[in-house]
C-alpha cells in the first residue's frame, strides 16, 4: 500500500486531527476523523447498519477543499 498525505485540518495544532489520504494502488481516500456520538450513530443506522468493517467519521466542513485536492488526485492516479 502507498498513500499519499493529502492535508491535516487547517485549524488544527498538528497532532491528533482529521487528515486525509490517498491510496495510489487503489485511488480510495483514506480519512481520518473524529469518532461520532451515539446521536449521530443512530441518525446514520436510520439509512442502513454500519457493518463491523466500516464506521462513520466527523470532519469539519473547512476541510471541504482537502477532500477536493483528495478527489483529484485519486481520479488522476486512476487515470494513468
Amino acid at each position: 500500500m502507498t498513500l499519499r498525505f493529502i492535508a491535516k485540518d487547517p485549524n488544527s495544532n498538528g497532532d491528533n486531527c482529521p487528515a486525509v489520504w490517498v491510496d495510489e494502488e487503489t485511488q480510495e481516500l483514506v480519512i481520518q476523523g473524529w469518532k461520532i456520538d451515539g446521536t449521530t450513530e443512530a441518525e446514520c443506522l436510520k439509512v442502513g447498519s454500519i457493518p463491523e468493517t466500516e464506521t462513520v467519521v466527523r470532519i469539519p466542513a473547512r476541510m471541504t477543499q482537502i477532500l477536493r485536492e483528495a478527489c483529484n488526485a485519486a481520479d488522476s492516479a486512476a487515470v494513468r
